[in-house]
């Protein structure tokens, strides 16, 4: 439950697996928390306005742009980042965005790979049309998404191999 005094706010939250409790302005968006607070920097800040995708953290499961929501309203939610989707080396989808050659820069991949993990979870075996669907809301300016697609859809075989 969040409290709030004087402009600032008590939250608790699930961080990729771990406890967190802060208190902070109201104002303060999701990623300027995760990445000032929590310094966890994997989470990009590309516009500021929702429009590039490269802040995309799941949040409860569900991929989220943390600049669209404040720091209290992932009160009591279960947030996991970039640095929160493997524990040992590269997680199945980054994997596949190497063995693809799904990025360049690197600087959008993080929202990329965070958009993969609920496309996997919302269609098992997506067609190219769900994939760039689904990626609508993330922008890439260096690779094009041909190879990202490619990506997406060979770590959707790897997760159903794996099952």
């Amino acid at each position: 439950m969040t409290t709030q005094v004087a402009g600032k706010c008590a939250l608790s939250l699930f961080v990729n697996g771990r406890n967190y409790e802060a208190v902070v302005e109201s104002r303060q968006l999701l990623v300027h928390f995760l990445r000032e607070n929590l310094h966890l920097t994997g989470t990009h800040i590309g516009c500021d306005t929702s429009q590039c995708g490269a802040c995309t953290i799941l949040v409860d499961g569900q991929a989220v742009k943390s600049c669209t929501m404040f720091a209290v309203q992932a009160d009591g939610r279960a947030i996991v980042t970039i640095e929160g989707v493997s524990q040992a080396g590269l997680n199945f989808i980054q994997q596949a965005f190497v063995n693809n050659h799904a990025l360049q820069c690197g600087y959008c991949t993080p929202g990329f790979v965070m958009a993969a993990h609920q496309i996997i979870d919302r269609y098992k075996n997506p067609t190219e049309e769900q994939i760039r669907e689904q990626l609508d809301g993330n922008i890439c300016r260096c690779t094009g998404y041909a190879s990202i697609v490619r990506a997406i859809a060979e770590a959707a075989k790897l997760q159903a191999e794996h099952e």
